[in-house]
């Protein structure tokens, strides 16, 4: 019990020196306990997160009709000229629904969402009035869609909670599905996407769900692990680069399971019975603490890096010296840079 409750200090005590870290809600997938929270009623824009609601109601079509995963779906004049990340498919385009899912879920297409989403209802502007009918079923009292795929758009705005909301409902409905968000890999004609969910391939135990980044929301993640039986769901949003969304999920979930079983011993909030906190405040874009090339960012810790080196050298002694006398070690970046991941 003391190595958990070691493990557990230093986790919280990482978190703790974080101050310029977003919204993160971390909970039990089985019961809802939440096992740790900060600003979890903030609202963020969603990202790529929003396609864990298209997938949602995707799912229910599946479940309730008409669609089935074989069932061909065709792109749209729409679908076709949503920008990047995208599969590519021009109007006329089909695809199997089961193809289209793993599109979404792993290579957070665009195009494709709006084709599930037109496949689904009809129309994208109908699809969207479901998802905003779903998300008010599920609880997700603070959150909007204006579209199918995460784009930016001012009015799109979700938070940690209503995210942890939602992730809840997809394992516990769609349990069948599970296998989507674990998906290390898929092929679509000759075209191969990996995944974008670093803790699936750096952290013991991950297997889903989903990851999402715009200039404005940064990067973003909801992400779930099970160990020994019990599954645990991480909501982390708004980090400065892909490194750090991985690195801070990891951490969160960590601090979860070194300290669930005892902190199961006394009374806990659960998502739906955390008050809401009277210091939530409304969207607001974090552009200006975003690492990136896609968002013009990313020269700044190049210029960071170049300005720390040119200090070291005008101080001169043996700190400069030591500085040009290690070598680079083999495989290592250029820069912190050439590290950028666009989701």
């Amino acid at each position: 019990m003391w190595g958990k409750l070691s493990v557990a200090l230093i986790v919280m005590l990482a978190l703790a020196t974080r101050v310029d870290a977003g919204p993160a809600l971390l909970f039990d997938a089985a019961n809802g306990h939440v096992l740790y929270a900060e600003d979890q009623d903030d609202q963020w824009h969603p990202a790529s997160l929003t396609k864990i609601m298209t997938a949602y109601i995707v799912f229910e079509a599946l479940r309730d009709g008409p669609l089935t995963l074989e069932t061909t779906i065709t792109c749209s004049q729409l679908a076709s000229m949503q920008p990047a990340t995208r599969v590519g498919m021009v109007p006329g385009a089909k695809m199997t629904v089961k193809k289209a899912l793993q599109a979404l879920i792993l290579h957070s297409a665009n195009d494709v969402a709006v084709m599930l989403g037109e496949a689904v209802e009809g129309t994208n502007e109908a699809f969207i009035e479901r998802m905003n009918a779903t998300a008010a079923k599920l609880g997700m009292t603070r959150t909007r869609f204006m579209n199918a795929n995460g784009l930016p758009h001012e009015e799109q705005v979700t938070t940690a909670r209503d995210l942890a909301r939602l992730a809840s409902a997809v394992v516990r409905d769609y349990p069948e599905h599970a296998a989507l968000w674990s998906t290390l890999d898929v092929h679509i004609g000759k075209r191969h996407f990996g995944t974008y969910n670093g803790l699936l391939v750096n952290y013991a135990g991950a297997d889903g769900m989903k990851t999402g980044f715009t200039c404005d929301s940064g990067y973003n993640v909801v992400a779930s692990a099970t160990r020994s039986g019990q599954k645990l769901i991480a909501v982390v949003l708004g980090e400065a680069t892909g490194g750090r969304r991985t690195a801070r999920a990891s951490m969160l979930l960590e601090h979860g399971f070194a300290t669930s079983d005892w902190k199961n011993l006394f009374p806990s909030e659960r998502i739906d019975t955390l008050p809401m906190s009277e210091k939530a405040k409304g969207v607001a874009s974090i552009r200006h603490t975003v690492i990136s090339w896609a968002c013009g960012t990313a020269r700044r810790m190049v210029a960071a890096i170049k300005g720390k080196k040119t200090a070291a050298k005008a101080e001169g002694g043996e700190a400069a010296v030591r500085t040009k006398a290690v070598p680079k070690a083999k495989g290592a970046p250029a820069s912190a840079a050439s590290t950028w991941s666009p989701w």
